[in-house]
């Protein structure tokens, strides 16, 4: 069974026609898609973190703390009463970062059909103006001649 193209055939393929429609270097196409791609990764974690994710962090510290003081775990004494400034004050922190990095996680694979699609419009665009203008000022620097397309 032979594998015309390999693996990654389909997507070259759609780089190599982005590429010929819009007149942007392949390279530069490439490197443009890889840049928004992790952009597009960036982006919603940081907007989650500081939205809605504060809030349920609250909520689950204040849900360990009643835990905690029913059953005598994550550092409480059993049937302690706790109040909110000793709750603060307490190393339950690093839950609450980790059930953050967890949902951040799980958005940014969910939203990947999205990610890539938005990576793939805007590469273009971006190759133009922001790639190829550093990629040529690189070459001019180091006294060498731009290859033309």
């Amino acid at each position: 069974m032979s594998n015309s193209g390999g693996r990654f055939a389909p997507y070259r393929n759609a780089f190599i026609a982005v590429s010929g429609r819009t007149g942007t270097p392949l390279p530069s196409l490439i490197i443009s898609f890889a840049i928004l791609h992790e952009l597009t990764a960036i982006v919603p974690i940081w907007y989650w973190l500081n939205t809605r994710l504060r809030s349920w962090v609250d909520e689950g510290e204040q849900w360990a703390c009643r835990v905690g003081r029913r059953y005598g775990i994550f550092g409480f004494e059993k049937g302690k009463v706790v109040d909110q400034t000793q709750t603060s004050e307490l190393p339950g922190k690093l839950a609450g970062d980790v059930a953050n990095a967890v949902l951040a996680y799980g958005t940014v694979k969910a939203l990947l059909p999205v990610r890539i699609g938005l990576s793939l419009y805007l590469s273009p665009m971006f190759s133009q103006t922001i790639v190829e203008p550093i990629r040529l000022g690189g070459l001019r620097l180091l006294g060498r001649r731009p290859k033309s397309m």
